[in-house]
């Protein structure tokens, strides 16, 4: 999610009015993500290199990357690296939008690392799991000892990063790629920004709370949800409901039980109530770990690198990464948590004018710090 949503927060309704997209969606004329991938786009910057930082494009196992290289390399040092997937709800968005071309630029010089941007397929057009699996086959090509040899890596400094859909991606790569005999390495550390991580529950108190406010409201992370897994608009109305669990998928509410992984303060103005659910299995996605990272026992979560999660007051995803952060320290991990108490969702790509917020600053500079000293 970027700054981009401040010229198009008409263009979601909260309430009665239809929007341009939902007007053109129903007269047939485009598909409703089309209509705010066009604005997206238009917010795309050039792939050109900078006196700090060398920026090309290349190909890791036939998906799109860009890649950042720092310009100062001290001898033959082998440098950090930090493999970045960008938000946008699975739907939108790009490696190339100005605010993420700002960010890994800034991260690559400061940090002198190489950032690798992935620039995996969206939905509608491709459904779960090929964002998925994009994301991950680029992170396991990088991964090689010789892709590492190529760009000056050390294999024992290496993040995994991302925010909004992307921190959701990042989260299930970085436990899957577990499982994975293939990969001899393991990660050093793991930034998720503001992350999605489950699917089961539309009804937090963060959802509650949040419902309507700009940038992402409740209707707009469920239809990305819903998009994300199914062109089918019967499991958007029933997330709507939050009755589009199947039998198979409530019983992994345990592991997103909010009335246990939620801090007092954030359950005592709600009631914990179980999600309908139903003997139809409208989505077998719902209950995939990866789609929603939070779904894993904590064998799963142990083995994970230190983490570092950022979440914010205003954000219908609060919970999710608040639960995470809890499961993750108890299952051992050693856990940071940033929470903006006066923070909205995708507030740190608003670092560029017209729309340069101190709080998107304030946001950047303690993701690099944790980065620096943690990486």
């Amino acid at each position: 999610m970027t700054r981009v949503y401040f010229n198009i927060l008409q263009i979601w309704h909260t309430d009665t009015p239809i929007s341009k997209g939902n007007v053109a969606e129903l007269l047939g004329l485009k598909h409703y993500m089309d209509i705010m991938w066009f604005f997206t786009f238009a917010e795309q910057a050039a792939v050109i290199s900078d006196d700090k930082v060398k920026v090309t494009e290349s190909m890791f196992h036939e998906v799109p990357v860009i890649v950042y290289e720092p310009m100062q390399k001290k001898n033959e040092e082998l440098r950090r690296a930090i493999i970045y997937i960008h938000g946008g709800g699975w739907c939108l968005g790009s490696a190339k939008m100005a605010p993420y071309d700002l960010l890994s630029r800034r991260t690559a010089a400061e940090l002198n690392a190489v950032v690798v941007s992935v620039e995996y397929r969206l939905a509608p057009e491709h459904h779960f799991p090929t964002p998925f699996n994009d994301a991950y086959h680029a992170v396991k090509h990088f991964l090689q000892e010789q892709v590492l040899a190529q760009y000056s890596v050390d294999a024992t400094r290496i993040a995994l990063s991302g925010d909004s859909a992307g921190g959701n991606m990042a989260a299930a790569v970085a436990q899957q790629i577990q499982e994975d005999r293939d990969i001899k390495l393991d990660l050093k550390a793991q930034a998720l920004l503001y992350p999605v991580l489950q699917a089961l529950d539309m009804q937090t108190p963060s959802y509650q709370q949040n419902e309507y406010m700009p940038i992402l409201p409740k209707v707009m992370m469920i239809r990305f949800w819903s998009e994300y897994f199914t062109s089918d608009k019967t499991l958007y109305y029933a997330m709507l409901e939050n009755r589009h669990n199947s039998l198979k998928s409530i019983q992994l509410m345990k592991f997103a039980n909010w009335s246990i992984y939620l801090p007092e303060n954030y359950r005592q103005k709600y009631t914990y109530s179980d999600p309908y659910f139903d003997s139809k299995d409208l989505s077998e996605s719902i209950s995939d770990p990866r789609a929603s990272p939070l779904l894993v026992d904590d064998d799963k979560l142990r083995v994970l690198p230190k983490t570092y999660i950022v979440t914010c007051e205003y954000d219908v995803l609060r919970d999710d990464g608040v639960m995470y952060v809890t499961r993750l320290r108890r299952a051992g991990v050693q856990v940071h948590h940033d929470h903006y108490g006066k923070g909205f969702h995708g507030a740190m790509m608003f670092t560029m004018l017209p729309f340069s917020f101190k709080i998107a600053h304030e946001m950047t500079e303690n993701y690099i710090n944790w980065l620096n000293k943690n990486l």
